[in-house]
């Protein structure tokens, strides 16, 4: 069946509703509108104003409804799912990305950590959620259209071994930063992840007693530190996985991981990605001039971390050939 005679074209499933024990999940008309914007939620919110959207009544169907319906779905090829440590460029990534008419770049999802997250289905159950939901958010909606590239939160590399089990082909691309810039950045503006609490300790395998030990500086420093061995302890073991290092300079990660993937674009798409590369990450009206961070130093002991951060950038060294 062609996309465009499927009764759910240019729908997608965006929300996981728990309630009274009972499981569901909530559509979104999507009608002309990419995955252009720097979040997936902020794609969500240009689609809200829908009258398909704007309704008291949403569109609501059970778990059984979505893997049915997906099946009859022509998607495009998922190429890759990046994972992260934050503030580490990946924002900049997928925007360039997503300038390319030929990808379908979807960055941070909720719909994917609800479903990673939940505790109503068990991974078997999972797999099949994850494929058929990305089977919706990748479907052909355009006739250009031939790639899916997923940018998850930067949590999800403790879920990485289990999304190879589900992706067993798929490359993974690892994307980190000196550890120094991205707790500054965070200094800026803290992302949730680094807050104590506000998404729990556990999911990032931080124990009561590291907690009890930590102050509110030094949470976001443990936080990166299990992410860098996050990263270290998955690319030992998995062979179709690249480390991208932001500050060898984001060109540089934009060629490599086009290279890793194995996407041969026109000159002109890559043109279009390096261009945005002159713009800000989450906006694209300002110009970018490199990232501005005050000089004193974060009362933070980077000790661990830098030991990890070099670890990782000796990694990349020795397996720059694989």
């Amino acid at each position: 069946m062609e996309n465009i005679n499927h009764p759910l074209f240019n729908w997608i499933p965006y929300k996981l509703i728990e309630k009274d024990n009972e499981v569901y999940f909530e559509w979104l008309y999507l009608s002309d509108i990419k995955f252009a914007e720097p979040f997936f939620d902020e794609t969500v919110s240009k689609c809200k104003s829908h009258e398909y959207n704007s309704k008291r009544i949403k569109a609501v169907s059970s778990v059984d409804n979505l893997i049915e319906w997906s099946q009859e779905l022509e998607s495009v090829e998922l190429k890759s799912l990046v994972f992260h440590v934050s503030r580490c460029g990946s924002t900049m990534l997928s925007q360039c990305l997503a300038t390319s008419s030929e990808n379908i770049m979807i960055s941070e999802g909720p719909i994917i950590d609800q479903i990673l997250r939940s505790d109503n289905f068990g991974l078997e159950k999972k797999a099949t959620l994850l494929k058929s939901v990305l089977k919706f958010l990748g479907q052909k909606r355009f006739h250009e259209q031939k790639n899916l590239i997923l940018k998850l939160d930067a949590w999800h590399i403790f879920n990485a071994g289990y999304l190879r089990t589900v992706f067993p082909e798929i490359p993974f691309a690892l994307l980190y930063r000196k550890p120094d810039e991205v707790l500054k950045s965070h200094q800026k503006l803290m992302g949730m992840h680094m807050v104590p609490n506000l998404i729990p300790p556990t999911v990032f395998g931080i124990t009561n007693q590291e907690i009890e030990e930590t102050n509110f500086q030094q949470y976001g420093a443990l936080v990166l530190e299990k992410y860098f061995k996050g990263f270290l302890d998955f690319y030992e073991t998995d062979r179709n996985t690249a480390l991208l290092n932001y500050n060898e300079g984001m060109k540089n990660v934009i060629e490599k991981f086009i290279s890793f993937i194995d996407v041969d674009y026109a000159q002109d798409e890559l043109e279009k990605m390096f261009e945005r590369l002159k713009k800000h990450s989450k906006n694209e009206s300002v110009v970018f001039n490199g990232d501005s961070f005050k000089e004193e130093a974060l009362p933070v002991d980077f000790t661990r971390l830098n030991i990890l951060h070099k670890n990782l950038s000796n990694t990349l060294l020795e397996h720059s050939g694989r």
